[in-house]
């Protein structure tokens, strides 16, 4: 019998998402890099089904093909190989929020890829959004709106490391062209250039419209699947609905500067008296 050399792609759901099977990370060629980033530029995230045998040396290598490849500040990371951070849901691994990974830094990550090495019998799946769907959903009005304004976005832990970054509403892909909406609850603090009070409104909406379900996938991991994700046109979720162990790998790669329009008015002044913020101030984000 012949096997074919063809990776098998299935489609994860309409909005984006793609699996992949017949790919062996651990031999992976340029051809096979090069099938890989064009399904990522297209469905946002890619799975990479069947890789327990990863090892660690071959997960950073995948990683350094995307580029810079992060060494953490402050999560725990695998023994010998500072590159991978651990993620445990016994040890802050649960985010049951939606989010973008570290937007509260001037260059976020381009990019995550997350080794799974331990389930719980169930439960544990990971949702994502795609924000360029998002974006071309909204109202012509809203995205011209939207097209012109920054937003702020900030972490404190303690009072060890604190991080802020203004960074447009709306981004332009470096790679595909696509615009997509670049806010997220987690992290996003207030848009500048409106008051409080319409800061905080129109965040709210912008957050609840990208939740939608007809934006989003939801994958069932299985031991050892690797998910590798496009932090600049995603959001994720890591569904908090099980009692056992879920534990991870993930090297993270460093970002570009986000890009959009020009912001077209200055910060907004309030008026003495008059509602204001301190930035707020979220939890670390360990997805």
């Amino acid at each position: 019998m012949t096997t074919s050399l063809v990776p098998e792609v299935r489609l994860v759901a309409g909005a984006l998402g793609a699996e992949v099977h017949g790919i062996d990370l651990n031999t992976l060629t340029d051809e096979g890099f090069a099938h890989l980033h064009r399904l990522l530029l297209a469905h946002q995230v890619v799975f990479v089904a069947g890789q327990t045998g990863l090892t660690p040396q071959a997960h950073i290598a995948f990683g350094r093909r995307f580029g810079e490849v992060e060494l953490h500040p402050y999560l725990p990371r695998l023994e010998g190989h500072p590159e991978i951070v651990l993620i445990d849901s016994e040890h802050g691994g649960k985010v049951d929020v939606w989010h973008t990974d570290m937007t509260f830094h001037q260059s976020p990550p381009i990019a995550s890829i997350l080794h799974l090495v331990q389930l719980p019998e169930t439960g544990g799946d990971t949702m994502w959004t795609n924000q360029c769907r998002v974006y071309e959903a909204l109202s012509a009005p809203l995205r011209d709106l939207l097209d012109g304004l920054t937003a702020v976005h900030v972490i404190r832990i303690g009072t060890e490391f604190t991080s802020r970054a203004e960074h447009p509403v709306v981004r332009v892909h470096p790679e595909t062209g696509r615009r997509s909406l670049y806010v997220n609850r987690l992290f996003t603090s207030h848009i500048p250039q409106l008051s409080r009070n319409e800061s905080d409104a129109l965040l709210e909406y912008l957050f609840a419209f990208s939740e939608g379900p007809q934006f989003t996938c939801r994958y069932r991991w299985r031991v050892g699947d690797v998910a590798i994700w496009d932090n600049r046109v995603t959001q994720h979720y890591a569904i908090n609905d099980y009692d056992g162990l879920r534990r991870g790998q993930r090297i993270t790669v460093l970002g570009d500067h986000p890009t959009g329009d020009a912001p077209r008015w200055d910060h907004y002044v309030a008026a003495p008296g008059q509602r204001y913020w301190p930035d707020r101030v979220n939890a670390v984000d360990n997805y």
